[in-house]
């Protein structure tokens, strides 16, 4: 039987659960996950491996009109995710979105649509939280669109009907020898993953605006075989009155934060881990175009 191997790359407006859709695929947790808005800021690659194929999945930032330079560059990373890829799954929050509407008349959406040489498929997430007669009207108003090639109901949270996206996915890949060996699920090291779940406590931890003004650099990573992983982080943030909400009295809310991403580090990289934080400000980083370069955001010309 014939291997078919391809990339998909998985779109949609913030906080539709693209992360969390592709977690559940891929069985593993590669993508942060919380319950505010544009957490993903790149993109993450998930590998799905079979006997008979191998999907690679690109999880995107959330597609919105941006506000300032690293919101761009999210814009950028979405844009750049669907070229040359197999397949498109744009998804819909049918909660937020119940008609579809919002999401399709996005002038962006309705661009990365326009791109012919990939198959696309909608999909409709948190089902759960809906009726079955809105589901099955927003259906069929979106199969008479003819834009996709299915129409498929999901719950990614509930796990629900998620066999049928992977189906649909291998129905529409070429037929092509595996890209990665079966053992490896993403493209990113270590360094960059210990990063993504400090940031996704920061969401979890703080509020409002701070989160979005924050970035994690890995400084220092030392393995050790009989001892403890060191890694040293770097918390960047926008402001100096920043600085002082990250470290809370006394220094308790950095310790609180060092604690809870320690146990899920060690969880990722099965070996116990020292942790050290510090927070470091750098003004305006999110407007600044060599910050952000030196952070790994870079546009298409650079």
């Amino acid at each position: 039987m014939p291997i078919k191997s391809g990339f998909v790359s998985i779109i949609g407006k913030p906080n539709v659960g693209k992360s969390t859709l592709m977690n559940a695929l891929i069985g593993e947790k590669l993508s942060i996950i919380t319950n505010k808005p544009q957490t993903t800021r790149k993109r993450i690659l998930g590998i799905l491996s079979t006997d008979e194929y191998q999907i690679i999945f690109q999880d995107t930032p959330g597609i919105l009109n941006p506000d300032y330079l690293l919101q761009e560059r999210m814009l950028e990373y979405v844009f750049a995710s669907v070229k040359d890829v197999d397949v498109i799954v744009l998804m819909i929050d049918v909660q937020a979105d119940p008609t579809g509407y919002q999401t399709l008349n996005d002038k962006n959406v309705a661009e990365i649509l326009k791109e012919k040489n990939a198959k696309k498929i909608i999909l409709l997430n948190k089902i759960d939280l809906s009726t079955q007669s809105a589901v099955d009207n927003l259906i069929n108003d979106l199969t008479l669109k003819n834009i996709f090639e299915k129409v498929i109901p999901i719950s990614a949270k509930q796990k629900f009907n998620l066999t049928s996206v992977i189906d649909s996915i291998v129905e529409m890949l070429p037929e092509h020898p595996k890209f990665y060996p079966d053992d490896q699920l993403s493209d990113a090291n270590e360094r960059f993953f210990v990063s993504e779940i400090i940031r996704e406590k920061i969401f979890e931890y703080y509020r409002e605006e701070v989160p979005y003004s924050t970035e994690v650099l890995i400084e220092e990573f030392k393995e050790r075989e009989n001892a403890k992983y060191f890694i040293s982080a770097a918390i960047v943030v926008e402001k100096e009155t920043q600085k002082p909400i990250i470290l809370g009295a006394g220094g308790e809310s950095i310790k609180k934060l060092g604690q809870i991403s320690r146990k899920d580090i060690e969880t990722f990289l099965k070996h116990e881990v020292y942790l050290e934080l510090r927070v470091k400000v750098r003004e305006k980083w999110r407007s600044n175009p060599n910050m952000l370069k030196s952070f790994g955001y870079t546009s298409d010309d650079e």
